[in-house]
């Protein structure tokens, strides 16, 4: 409970303040001059119930990152926007590789969802920790991140939290801008978007080059190449038809993280010269919403995604045990693709100001995984120089995923301020695995088929009256097993799905005429079947299902703008991430802290909007990452870092030139560090790094 206590009296104080220095200072200010650009609380979000409704009206913990933000913050790769985000914290490790701690600890385990436009990027049961690089960011308008459980409405991984990336919409005019940019450590970028009105029609174009030569880090490199185009077509006043296309082509050389010895001495150099992970991603929609009356709306979407990542992975090279100028090693393919289809229907009701939103989906998504050893030649100082190719396999099988399922959520209003949101999903997977390799392989489990299926309820309510509002919600979420999780073995283990039941209280305010803007959510997520590797009597391992969490927190955000020319922001989580009963390879967890689960995270930001230079901005971002445990058995600590950002730029009539210094102060610190039976793992941080950036726009939008 100290979390609680400390982080609720430092949340009240900071109001405190806040509001004294308001009074002192409000007779020499107009109202008007001081109220928030909009009000925070009647912010429309799309991913609360899967359609456009009041912020204050979702019973969830639920935050935006507004189209404002984005053009402000000019980030290069996506952790630079999610981290200014209550209770979020995304960890960069380089070329927008990343992990995701939301309501959990920093993982890789599939336990957070992607989303664009409402619909997963990838499919569930081959989850992927770098999806969101699979994102093409200039055609991104709006990020809305839910925290906590939210599988009632979008189905499984939806535990820790979900991303939506809301695209942009061809625009009411026509033009767009190009962009480029450069920083010292060695990364180049240029972007653009041009749209424009043609009768019925609507069209959108968006899409960035960006590549990295000789950065900090030996054998860093990568480029990525993203594209999306949108045509929207408006037949009336009721129909309108909208398609988009993204393609994503992305390298990086896999450098892996650093040891102990070269973490200490400072020493980028790495070991792997050629291991790298490429991907390709296709990802089409189609989507009509047809507006029957005032009361009823109806969706149908048809999407297609098709998708690979290859890899030279730097953590499956083990060193010869015999030949130590020798090590072995794979080159992996794992590859799917889908055809989705989505139906939705919402009806209101004047009974009770009520909404009824209901759906149905099926994705079908047959996926393959491939694995070549390689053999891999070392030198005497440990580093590895090359590899040679074979034709023996190591993995070779197909997994048809099939996932149906329906939704219903229902609202209602008994009263004034009061809103009442109940909502059951139901999901039934089905995974086909066939295995082209004999039993005698290293992945040689036999063909199978296995089912899954899941009821997830969620019971909230809303309670606003005029400035402030509570909110309280139940729900569940849950996590069906993974294919490698599965499949990758000599055996086919019983699985349950992971579980986890969330309960959480929240509240917003807004005072001082809309000047100061605060939200908190307190919350408490039962975690159990945690799926873990268990060394066998003879000498193998087989997952199975073990073990209990438990995740509770306090999150909180504060906007306050005394006048037109200054803002801050502040946003924290203090967290306790704990295994409740654990045990592995007869070792005794329960009751210790997680493995990178910091207790403390916050951001804060100062803005400046001078009155007197019209078009300037500038801008200082702090970023801590509290202490945390390497490893489960707590012997060891990172005391975590502190990082400072200096954003400023200048827009004259269609140009605008800005300048991000980035971790200013030249920090040395690791975004990951781990322990485990290999020894200490360091993800470097980048150094100081200043970007120089031109943009023009054209035309009227």
């Amino acid at each position: 409970m100290k979390i609680y206590y400390r982080a609720g009296l430092s949340v009240w104080l900071l109001l405190y303040a806040c509001a004294c220095f308001s009074q002192n200072n409000a007779g020499e200010k107009e109202q008007d001059s001081l109220a928030m650009p909009a009000n925070i609380l009647q912010q429309l979000i799309v991913s609360g119930n899967r359609t456009i409704q009041k912020r204050t009206e979702a019973p969830i913990a639920i935050s935006i990152l507004n189209a404002q933000t984005i053009k402000d913050t000019k980030a290069n790769q996506l952790d630079q926007l999610l981290n200014k985000v209550t209770g979020v914290f995304m960890v960069d490790l380089g070329n927008e590789q990343h992990e995701m701690s939301i309501r959990q600890p920093m993982s890789t385990q599939s336990l957070f969802l992607y989303l664009e436009d409402g619909l997963p990027i990838r499919t569930t049961g081959i989850y992927n920790h770098n999806a969101l690089l699979e994102m093409n960011m200039p055609a991104v308008r709006q990020i809305e991140i839910i925290r906590g459980p939210a599988s009632s409405l979008y189905g499984a991984e939806a535990i820790g939290g979900a991303v939506n990336m809301i695209t942009q919409a061809p625009p009411a005019g026509s033009g767009g801008y190009v962009g480029v940019q450069g920083n010292n450590n060695g990364y180049k970028r240029v972007d653009g978007q041009a749209g424009a009105q043609l009768g019925k029609w609507g069209l959108i174009a968006s899409g960035y080059y960006a590549n990295r030569t000789n950065g900090p880090i030996q054998y860093s490199d990568f480029h990525k190449t993203a594209f999306t185009f949108r045509a929207d077509y408006k037949a009336g006043d009721r129909l309108t038809w909208s398609n988009s296309l993204t393609y994503v082509n992305y390298y990086s050389d896999m450098y892996g993280s650093l040891d102990s010895a070269h973490f200490a001495q400072k020493n980028y150099n790495t070991p792997y010269s050629f291991t790298y992970r490429k991907v390709h991603a296709w990802r089409a929609r189609s989507q009509i919403d047809y507006k029957w009356s005032s009361q009823g709306e109806s969706r149908v979407v048809l999407a297609y995604r098709n998708n690979s990542i290859g890899q030279n992975p730097s953590y499956y090279i083990k060193n010869n045990r015999i030949n130590p100028l020798l090590a072995d090693g794979q080159i992996n393919n794992s590859s799917f693709h889908s055809f989705i289809m989505l139906l939705q229907h919402q009806q209101r009701f004047r009974w009770l100001g009520s909404k009824l939103i209901a759906g149905f989906s099926t994705d079908i998504s047959p996926s393959a995984y491939v694995a070549n050893y390689i053999r891999i030649a070392r030198d005497s100082k440990g580093n590895y120089l090359n590899y040679t190719p074979t034709d023996s396999l190591l993995s070779n099988y197909a997994t048809g995923i099939n996932n149906l399922a329906s939704y219903v959520n229902y609202e209602m209003t008994p009263f004034s301020g009061l809103r009442v949101v109940a909502a059951l999903r139901y999901d039934y997977y089905h995974y086909n695995f066939r295995n082209y390799l004999p039993s005698s392989a290293s992945t040689g489990a036999p063909n199978a088929r296995n089912d899954f299926n899941r009821l997830t309820p969620k019971l909230g309510l809303t309670y606003n009256y005029r400035q402030m509002g509570i909110y309280f919600n139940y729900s569940q979420g849950y996590v069906p097993p993974q294919v490698t999780e599965l499949y990758n073995g000599v055996k086919v283990p019983y699985l349950q799905p992971q579980t986890f039941y969330n309960y959480e209280v929240g509240g917003w305010l807004s005072l001082l005429e809309n000047r100061l803007y605060a939200d908190w959510s307190l919350y408490r997520l039962d975690g159990a079947n945690q799926i873990i590797s268990v060394k066998q009597p003879d000498g193998s391992f087989l997952n199975q299902n073990s073990g209990k969490t438990r995740h509770r927190g306090i999150e909180y955000g504060i906007t306050y703008r005394p006048d037109k020319e200054w803002t801050l922001r502040v946003s924290g989580s203090n967290a306790d991430h704990v295994f409740v009963v654990q045990y592995e390879n007869n070792k005794d967890y329960s009751g210790k802290q997680m493995a990178a689960a910091p207790h403390f995270i916050a951001n804060a930001e100062l803005t400046w909007r001078p009155a007197f230079l019209k078009g300037f901005r500038f801008s200082v971002e702090g970023q801590h990452l509290g202490k945390y445990w390497m490893d489960d058995a707590n012997t060891t600590r990172y005391n975590g870092f502190d990082i400072v950002n200096f954003r400023t730029g200048y827009q004259c009539k269609g140009w605008e030139i800005w300048v991000n210094a980035l971790n200013t102060l030249n920090t040395y610190y690791a975004s990951l560090a781990s322990k485990s039976s290999y020894g200490y793992s360091y993800n470097l941080g980048d150094p100081r790094e200043v970007t120089l950036g031109l943009s023009w726009r054209f035309g009227k939008q």
